[in-house]
């Protein structure tokens, strides 16, 4: 190790290279040019004495010792900037950087919850990032972020999974559906309608498929779509039902766009978590948004948007 001569210029650049997979996207976030960016990585392998990158055709990856890198450059520069933010929070003012992966279907809600906390701490400087769940859990395995916010937190992982947010599930169709006036519907009669359904791997689509086992039903997809927004539309086109978050479908009910079908076992009942690896501390900036979101839950806050809650307009039963 003595042969090892670091800078945290270098650690930055090879952090940044190494989360973006991208030369030039990282040199454009550190505000440098990309010669730049390849000599001070080329001084940072010859330090270590072993090759981190390699190009296969025109794919772009790390090696082994590239891996212990990165696992090395996120915990070095976690702890700097959790000492940055403490030593910061010595003022009573709360600042900084709030860094967060978010599965896509929280875009409904989180941007306010977001939104009245940075009222509060107009100091702070969120960065989220929404994408897939199973890039979520990536981001959280290679702790890229102060925390993930998803619905179930992955069961072979090590982590603290804080629930905080209601999350109901309904079922949902176009207005004109045959099925919208008609209440209690059996499982194994809305299981033959044609289904929209989200990949394999979303938390929408896995808590549908546990709803399925748990009724000993099976459906053939009509379609598989890759968003939310797109099975909305889909369904709002007359296409076929599906199931989604009550959160995500407030414009479509309000006007009147779609409804929700009245099935037996319905609204599946799940809450969104806060997650972080086990053993992490988290930055005085990410303990106080948990926190925040944690106090809304315990005050009942299910929805930062009217009508979070299936409310007695869009109900079914009314």
């Amino acid at each position: 190790m003595a042969r090892m001569h670091l800078t945290l210029q270098q650690l930055r650049l090879f952090e940044a290279v190494s989360r973006h997979r991208h030369f030039t996207r990282a040199a454009e976030e550190l505000h440098l040019t990309q010669p730049a960016v390849s000599i001070q990585l080329r001084r940072l392998e010859e330090n270590v004495g072993a090759k981190l990158f390699e190009h296969i055709g025109k794919r772009f990856f790390l090696t082994p010792a590239g891996h212990e890198m990165q696992a090395a450059c996120n915990d070095i520069l976690g702890r700097l900037q959790v000492l940055e933010q403490s030593l910061d929070s010595l003022d009573d003012t709360l600042k900084g950087p709030l860094r967060l992966s978010v599965v896509t279907s929280t875009k409904y809600f989180l941007p306010h919850l977001l939104g009245s906390f940075i009222v509060d701490h107009p100091a702070v400087l969120p960065r989220l990032i929404v994408t897939n769940r199973e890039r979520v859990i990536e981001r959280l395995v290679e702790n890229l972020d102060d925390f993930v916010i998803m619905g179930q937190a992955p069961d072979d992982l090590a982590v603290e999974a804080h629930p905080f947010y209601e999350n109901l599930i309904v079922v949902a169709a176009h207005t004109q559906h045959p099925l919208s006036a008609v209440r209690s519907i059996p499982p194994l009669q809305i299981a033959r309608e044609r289904w929209l359904v989200r990949e394999a791997g979303s938390g929408t689509r896995s808590a549908f498929d546990r709803y399925l086992i748990e009724n000993d039903l099976a459906i053939t997809p009509y379609m598989e779509l890759g968003s939310t927004e797109a099975i909305k539309q889909g369904v709002m086109a007359g296409l076929g039902v599906s199931v989604l978050p009550i959160s995500s479908m407030q414009l479509e009910l309000t006007n009147g766009c779609l409804a929700v079908l009245d099935v037996q076992g319905f609204p599946l009942c799940r809450r969104w978590n806060a997650v972080w690896l086990k053993g992490k501390t988290l930055s005085p900036v990410a303990r106080a948004f948990v926190d925040f979101l944690l106090a809304g839950a315990s005050s009942d806050r299910t929805s930062p948007l009217a009508g979070g809650r299936l409310s007695a307009s869009n109900a079914p039963g009314n």
